[in-house]
């Protein structure tokens, strides 16, 4: 697939920045890894052909070199040329995004006939541009830092996650050793790092008990069960069972992932044959399809994707090693046509269901209509509003109680560790589902970097629960007005009493 790559390098770079500089830095100075990631790792768009691979032939970089002069070294050594966009006003506003919009006009009747355009920005002016690529039947994939609107999702075939980005492109990754102390309430039996750690043992353990080379497909079913804290839908925060095992080093050992994949001791094993044939990958997604279906279908209540996970890992090994090339069990899921069959992602894992004869509830026992929003008594009117604001913001669709518990739990970690947003992150999560309260990294993520796009300063003394809930509301309100929702003020004492709490 040939591919033209468009960075907006003031965009990207400042809208880091705003979660965390050491980011943003990471994005400036080492292009060449990310463009590795891009090339290697990123899914293609839908409706790419079949066996398609991405070449990345033009590769420009829009920059301010008034400002961004000291980074040019690094993308001229990952193969970029750069076009200069020197500020033109005393406001500081350049004219990148008039550069971008000529030169894929231009690429777009070029004679190479460029399959794809990757975007780097956040600005939605680019939007009747995606439109025009997707009228002339281009593939388009935009990177968006922050909180692109709705239109502008909508109108790429492919929205890189923002958090994939920076956990597998830049490799900010959590950290498996010196991780913080706890904090002083309940939490998991395990910590992650222990939880890797023990994972990582027990594989070497079985290779050193075996007297020929150990089936990773098995290892994995293995540490599944035996291993508590794993389960095949996060696997440990890795996304999948091959990432937790690329990102070990168990030399001497050697591993192998031809066909379902093996590790082995070179020294003590003989080297693995080739299998005699190969499964085809769409035999393998279609039974893993039938599989999912015949679960569903079998069970009187809502599956648990963890255990659809975990199944998938013993049955089709060489599928669930990296969830199908595409890095997480919830992608590969969404790639799968299992109509009618739906899935609630709001809790922690997911579920599977079938809506004509399945009733979601929450873990309280309440039910949720299909929504991660339980229908509770006196907040069953903040539902429809609740929901329109999910669909167009993306804010988390939680109950009020929900919400003031994570403020409270964010401000209990905030007087007592530092802000790191992939630590405190991470901490929140872990100290919520101690309390048996279904949430998932992500929607937490939301929460902090709405707070940081906001302008909102950690460690100021402006930390407590409800000066965050109230800026939170503030955000969400700015995401509404920018897709145009009316804001009067019923809808903003609703948005108050959702995200706040109490009668505001």
């Amino acid at each position: 697939m040939k591919s033209a790559l468009f960075v907006d390098f003031d965009n990207v770079y400042s809208g880091l920045r705003k979660l965390d500089p050491a980011m943003a830095d990471q994005f400036a100075q080492k292009p060449q890894r990310w463009m590795q990631w891009l090339v290697a790792s990123l899914g293609l768009p839908e409706h790419s052909p079949e066996s398609a691979r991405r070449r990345v032939l033009v590769r420009r970089c829009y920059l301010n070199p008034q400002v961004y002069q000291r980074f040019r070294p690094s993308f001229n050594l990952a193969g970029f040329e750069i076009i200069d966009c020197p500020s033109l006003t005393s406001e500081g506003k350049t004219s990148t995004d008039i550069h971008m919009v000529l030169d894929i006009i231009d690429l777009l009747q070029h004679e190479a006939h460029y399959d794809e355009f990757i975007v780097f920005s956040a600005d939605a002016d680019f939007t009747p541009v995606l439109r025009k690529l997707r009228r002339w039947d281009r593939r388009t994939t935009v990177l968006a830092i922050g909180f692109p609107s709705a239109a502008y999702r909508a109108s790429a075939d492919l929205l890189i996650d923002q958090d994939l980005f920076v956990r597998d492109a830049l490799g900010f990754r959590e950290e498996e050793s010196g991780a913080s102390e706890p904090a002083p309430v309940a939490a998991p039996a395990l910590a992650t790092a222990d939880i890797v750690r023990a994972a990582r043992e027990l594989i070497r353990r079985k290779v050193e008990e075996s007297v020929g080379p150990v089936s990773l497909s098995h290892l994995a079913s293995t540490i599944l069960r035996d291993v508590e804290g794993v389960d095949a839908t996060s696997w440990a925060g890795f996304g999948s069972f091959r990432q937790l095992v690329d990102e070990a080093r168990f030399a001497p050992l050697v591993v192998s992932w031809e066909g379902g994949g093996v590790i082995f001791d070179p020294a003590r094993h003989a080297k693995p044959e080739p299998a005699a044939r190969k499964v085809k990958v769409e035999d393998e997604v279609n039974d893993v399809t039938r599989l999912i279906r015949t679960e569903v279908e079998a069970s009187a209540q809502p599956v648990p994707c963890a255990r659809i996970a975990q199944l998938i890992t013993s049955r089709h090994g060489a599928i669930a090693k990296d969830w199908n090339g595409l890095g997480s069990f919830r992608k590969m899921v969404e790639g799968l046509n299992l109509a009618p069959i739906k899935v609630d992602w709001a809790g922690a894992g997911g579920r599977m269901y079938d809506p004509a004869r399945h009733r979601l509830t929450a873990p309280n026992g309440a039910k949720t209509n299909g929504s991660a929003m339980p229908d509770r008594g006196k907040d069953a009117d903040l539902l429809p509003i609740a929901s329109q604001i999910h669909d167009v913001t993306n804010a988390p669709l939680w109950s009020p109680a929900d919400y003031q518990n994570l403020f409270r739990m964010l401000a209990e970690d905030l007087a007592a560790q530092p802000f790191d947003l992939a630590e405190t992150g991470k901490r929140v999560r872990d100290r919520i589902r101690a309390q048996g309260r279904p949430i998932n990294r992500q929607n937490v993520n939301w929460i902090l970097q709405g707070l940081l796009f906001r302008g909102h300063v950690f460690g100021r003394g402006e930390d407590d629960s409800t000066t965050l809930a109230r800026k939170c509301a503030d955000n969400i309100k700015s995401l509404c007005l920018r897709e145009q929702m009316v804001i009067d003020s019923v809808v903003d004492a609703a948005i108050m009493r959702w995200i706040v709490g109490g009668s505001d």
